[in-house]
């Protein structure tokens, strides 16, 4: 019984197998390492990265930089003549060309994915077009805002990088080279004070032991300050050369559309289907008897009556198959009741006992309250099909503009939304509308599934 259930919860929404081939730990846990973090920040690949990206930094940034102020600068002198506007739009152009750079640096260095802007609108095609286009779009001066600021912060980055970089390995590895001053240079070791009377060096082995001992502490800070300089690059990069938030809103929006027209017309198919396989195929099925029991009622009146009769009970079947698909597109006593009756009628079919407490002042509009009672109808059949549970519990309630919805089973657990599933369409469903599904499903259970959904009234 455990294997066919995993079989069919794990493969049908979302729940994954455990074991080595799947790639989760047997016994959880995430990978540990020998050394802690801050021992390991020296001779990680990313530190080494971040460190080469701070390098790069202020070469980058001064071609930049002078290319901005000259292209501007050229074409703000020029604007009294007709040349000025191309010259100004070539620069922010060129702009936006070294942005698409900076933005593939981060992302190879830093690690930072940053989605391309959006790209320029153009209502006609030709050269005027194109220049009006550049000159609109916010990203042009946001890239020519990120060429100015970002000189001055990579220089002092460079800075302070590379100084504490090497005084920090210069100072470990003393032990090592210690011996140059005396042989070279014709002093006892590294001076750290002197003036004409007085002379003090790191020469006997306790100041050599310390420098190093300063030198280990350096280089061990140093990754951490670096990450922290980089931070600040992952903020400008992401703030003045990613995508607006207006634009990412739409993107959003469109993404959300295109889920509510595949969920529509999947819905349309199942409602088909269903229709022409169920009820449709029932209802042929009657009047072809209906038209035997009246070919019978003559010769044999017997006969006819008992197929009067069956086909009495296939339509009360044909009606209860409609009634099921009506209350599956919009049940009417949520229109007439509102979630609490609605709810309450789901639970009483469910195949566990399950408590249901709805606390709401008012109703929400019906587009937000058909999609809170299909989410928990879905997962109330989930806990049906699937968790193997002995008790069931279903709370709805409002929290300033978001309605809440909590549905928790004492079953066996194992559910992961992330796997691509029924778990993971509901998720889709909500998000089209600014909603969210959150899954805490350990192993062994128990299940709970929270759900968010903006508030609206009509």
């Amino acid at each position: 019984m455990a294997t066919e259930y995993g079989q069919g919860y794990g493969q049908g929404l979302g729940f994954p197998e455990r074991g080595p081939a799947s790639g989760f730990p047997e016994h959880g846990g995430e990978r540990r390492h020998r050394l802690p973090a801050g021992l390991r920040a020296p001779f990680e690949a990313r530190s080494w990265r971040e460190f080469g990206y701070v390098l790069l930094s202020l070469p980058i940034s001064i071609v930049l930089f002078v290319y901005a102020v000259t292209m501007v600068s050229l074409g703000a002198g020029l604007l009294v003549t007709f040349l000025g506007i191309p010259v100004l739009a070539a620069g922010l152009a060129g702009c936006r060309g070294f942005g698409a750079l900076e933005r593939a640096r981060a992302r190879a260095l830093l690690d930072l994915e940053v989605a391309d802007p959006e790209p320029l609108r153009m209502r006609r095609s030709g050269f005027m077009a194109w220049m009006g286009a550049v000159l609109k779009s916010g990203m042009s001066w946001r890239s020519l805002l990120y060429a100015v600021l970002h000189l001055p912060w990579a220089t002092f980055s460079f800075v302070v990088a590379v100084n504490v970089w090497a005084y920090g390995w210069a100072l470990l590895t003393y032990p090592l080279w210690f011996w140059v001053f005396p042989v070279w240079a014709g002093q006892d070791g590294l001076q750290l004070y002197g003036d004409e009377t007085h002379h003090i060096y790191l020469d006997n082995p306790f100041e050599i032991a310390v420098t190093a001992l300063i030198g280990l502490l350096f280089t061990l800070a140093t990754p951490w300050i670096v990450r922290a300089l980089t931070t600040v690059d992952r903020l400008l990069v992401h703030g003045l050369l990613g995508p607006s938030r207006l634009a990412t809103r739409v993107v959003e929006l469109e993404s959300d559309r295109g889920v509510v027209v595949d969920t529509a017309a999947a819905d349309l198919r199942r409602i088909e289907r269903d229709l022409h396989d169920g009820a449709q195929a029932r209802l042929v099925a009657l009047a072809m008897d209906l038209g035997l029991a009246k070919e019978k009622l003559a010769e044999d009146p017997q006969a006819a009556a008992r197929m009067v009769d069956e086909a009495h009970g296939e339509v009360k079947t044909a009606l209860q198959e409609l009634r099921d698909l009506a209350r599956g597109i919009h049940p009417a006593v949520l229109t007439d009741r509102g979630l609490d009756a609605a709810l309450s009628a789901v639970a009483s079919r469910c195949t566990v006992p399950v408590e249901v407490q709805v606390d709401l002042d008012e109703r929400p509009v019906p587009a937000i309250e058909g999609i809170a009672y299909f989410t928990v109808s879905e997962l109330l059949q989930n806990i049906s099909k699937h968790s193997r549970a002995t008790w069931a519990a279903v709370d709805v309630w409002r929290v300033e503009n978001r309605l809440m919805l909590q549905v928790v089973d004492n079953g066996i657990g194992g559910a992961d939304v992330s796997e691509g599933s029924g778990l993971a369409g509901l998720a889709e469903r909500l998000d089209a509308v600014d909603g969210i599904l959150v899954v805490d499903s350990p192993v062994g259970g128990p299940t709970r599934v929270t759900a968010e959904l903006p508030w609206r009234t009509v």
